[in-house]
């Protein structure tokens, strides 16, 4: 026999009520966001958000800035991120120029640096840290085959480095593009072309991560890396050999930057994420991986990070010239070193 108990109405009330609690707190809204962030930063970046946000969820999608940007590209006709957070600059300028991103000027962007905004009103894109190549140099893997320590980027071109260095595809990742266009800006075409071709004679071997050069050398699989300045900084204060180099000529450099994907079904949790990402509290996460950060008040010490690195950054450094040559550059780039690319995973 089935017995039915009858609640009553104040209990059946305050039962709906919890339910209906229940069910609300639940429903938060989940945004899909594209990054090419290394993946250290995933989590300390989402709980902050999500902490000042609780009705928002992020959903990480990331590759490396190459794959991410190709990935938007050939979503444009049915977009499925709702927010670019942490690509680079460049590949933002290409997706606005088709299109793709729905202009909004976040709450305090007006607070930060004018370099690390888009100039259009409102902009398309705002900056949120810069990163730049670097040197990475494990000394113990250079006593053991008598390498001399570079300082600059012709000191790379020297026979004794022939097979010792490692370095980003560019077509792959943000960081070799960043130093391909910085060679090709400073040298000029020509000459960083010219740059190149010798300096392809002495690597052994291009990846598809920004990051990965930087642990190869760390981990003395090769001597010298190619790679990002806080990775650097980072193997070194957990024990590893090396020096982290800014080369002398000036290095090249490039931001990463938060974006709302045209099309949104969310647009309203889009643009608070917008906004915290602006934030000077957002600042305050990134200046934990990266020094030059999009807010001028913003700033840390960081552990064996290289001495002067804003004051090294290559100064006509032309995001606008990179994006518009990017499809160019990369091409020229493949057909003549893309042989020594390491397979891809």
């Amino acid at each position: 026999m089935i017995r039915r108990t009858t609640l009553p109405g104040t209990c059946a009330l305050a039962l709906l009520t919890i339910v209906a609690s229940a069910t609300g707190a639940g429903a938060a809204t989940r945004l899909t966001v594209y990054t090419a962030l290394e993946n250290e930063q995933l989590t300390p970046y989402k709980k902050a958000f999500e902490a000042d946000n609780p009705g928002i969820e992020i959903e990480w999608v990331r590759d490396s800035t190459g794959v991410v940007t190709a990935k938007l590209l050939a979503e444009k006709d049915n977009p499925k991120a709702d927010v670019v957070w942490g690509l680079a600059a460049s590949s933002l300028m290409i997706l606005d120029a088709q299109g793709m991103l729905m202009p909004y000027q976040p709450k305090g962007a007006e607070d930060l640096k004018p370099s690390f905004r888009d100039a259009k009103t409102p902009p398309a894109w705002v900056g949120m840290d810069a990163w730049m190549a670097a040197i990475c140099f494990n000394t113990v893997e250079a006593e053991k085959k008598k390498l001399p320590k570079p300082t600059s980027w012709a000191d790379l071109l020297k026979p004794e480095y022939k097979g010792q260095i490692v370095m980003p595809n560019p077509a792959s990742s943000g960081t070799g593009f960043l130093a391909v266009s910085g060679w090709l800006q400073t040298m000029g075409v020509d000459k960083g072309w010219s740059y190149m071709d010798r300096l392809n004679d002495n690597v052994a071997l291009y990846t598809h991560s920004g990051s990965k050069p930087c642990k190869m050398a760390a981990a003395g699989e090769y001597p010298i890396g190619i790679s990002i300045e806080y990775t650097g900084a980072q193997q070194k204060t957990k024990g590893a050999p090396i020096d982290v180099i800014l080369a002398s000529e000036g290095v090249g450099w490039e931001m990463e930057a938060t974006a709302i994907v045209k099309g949104t079904q969310k647009a309203e949790a889009a643009k608070a994420l917008a906004d915290w990402a602006a934030s000077r509290k957002a600042n305050e996460q990134y200046v934990n991986f990266y020094q030059v950060t999009a807010h001028p008040g913003v700033t840390k010490e960081t552990p064996n990070y290289p001495k002067n690195a804003e004051a090294a950054m290559n100064k006509a450094n032309d995001f606008v010239w990179a994006a518009a040559n990017r499809d160019r550059i990369l091409a020229d780039w493949e057909k003549r070193y893309g042989a020594k690319s390491e397979p891809k995973s």
